[in-house]
């Protein structure tokens, strides 16, 4: 579609100039008899004579610009599809407001002259204001907010776009968030999360490779489901190298929430004021709590990393540390929890071999 609009531009572009250039000729030249070009052809050799040099400048253009224009028209398309809805809306009545703006101060240079000179600042002027309200309503995007609708049709608030970086996709718990229905917005993949994933996805190690392959399959598998709408954006930050600074940067933005389980990257986005959905503390939050004085079985894994320490885990993935069950391993026993530890990184429990 960019393809499309970006030769139709070009093509009444190139239209546009090569009439103005058969005009310009007329004044120009002028035969010996004192006739201009327009008094000394017939109207049908003008009309070829117009179409023929709109045809061949517009055909020019497209060789020329079709490419570039198509790619800028695609980055502000990728751009503007991330956006919600009202930022988008406040950004367009910004690009208005400064376009009236223009508008009025093109009348201060309308008695110029030549008329080129006009032309060329009225161009500046359209062009400036438009940028200059465009980005001044963008750059507010944290103020202004509009309410969102369910499925059924009611409005539940602001529903911010959710950023989903790479360890939330390998992951999986969010396909089944979102099949639960409490997620609302949005779910945006950056392109240069899903190069990352490709990247690990194509990796020689075979640990990662599966790892990256199931994150695609998770991500095709939430697209197919249609819990929520699912959008990739090509936008990108060249200047920035680090996935999670892209990451951030992006949802700063957009106003959007970082979707992860990643703790650095969890910091990182508190420090820079960005909002952040950790799953590790919705599952923590969810988690039935292991009581200190418990009883359970739990098969130990390997040795722990203090002195007759053994490690274990429960089904759903938390880390049992066993005292002195070092020399358990291989073994399934029975313990007695002592302690909980719960943080946004996750849970780990303490217990002791129970006594026979």
């Amino acid at each position: 579609m960019a393809k499309k609009v970006a030769r139709l531009l070009l093509t009444l572009a190139g239209a546009a100039v090569g009439v103005g250039l058969v005009a310009l000729a007329n004044r120009v030249i002028t035969f010996p008899e004192g006739l201009t070009l327009y008094q000394r052809m017939l109207p049908w050799g003008l009309a070829l004579v117009f179409v023929g040099s709109g045809t061949i400048i517009a055909i020019i253009f497209n060789l020329l610009f079709a490419e570039p224009l198509t790619a800028a028209i695609s980055y502000a398309e990728a751009g503007m599809s991330a956006m919600p809805a009202g930022q988008l809306l406040y950004c367009v009545c910004g690009l208005i407001a400064g376009l009236v703006v223009a508008f009025l101060a093109s009348t201060l240079v309308a008695r110029f002259k030549p008329a080129w000179v006009v032309l060329v600042i009225d161009v500046i002027l359209y062009i400036a204001f438009g940028y200059l309200g465009w980005s001044a309503m963008s750059r507010r995007k944290g103020q202004f907010s509009m309410p969102a609708t369910g499925g059924h049709g009611k409005a539940h608030g602001s529903a911010r776009p959710k950023l989903l970086d790479t360890s939330v996709i390998i992951d999986g718990r969010i396909a089944e968030i979102c099949d639960t229905g409490i997620i609302e917005g949005e779910i945006i993949v950056p392109s240069f999360v899903l190069r990352e994933l490709q990247h690990i996805a194509d990796s020689s190690d075979g640990l990662k490779r599966n790892r990256g392959r199931r994150g695609l399959d998770i991500l095709k598998g939430m697209q197919d489901k249609k819990s929520v709408p699912i959008t990739v954006v090509s936008t990108d930050y060249k200047d920035v190298d680090e996935v999670d600074a892209k990451l951030i940067l992006m949802a700063s933005e957009l106003g959007g929430v970082v979707v992860t389980n990643d703790y650095n990257l969890n910091k990182v986005a508190a420090v820079r004021k960005v909002p952040v959905f950790n799953i590790n503390e919705l599952a923590n939050a969810l988690k039935p709590i292991a009581m200190p004085g418990e009883e359970m079985s739990v098969f130990v894994v390997k040795e722990g990393k203090e002195a007759g320490q053994g490690i274990g885990y429960m089904d759903d993935g938390t880390m049992i540390v066993i005292e002195n069950g070092r020399r358990l391993v291989g073994e399934t026993v029975d313990v007695t929890v002592t302690s909980v530890l719960q943080t946004s990184a996750g849970r780990m429990i303490f217990a002791k071999v129970k006594q026979a």
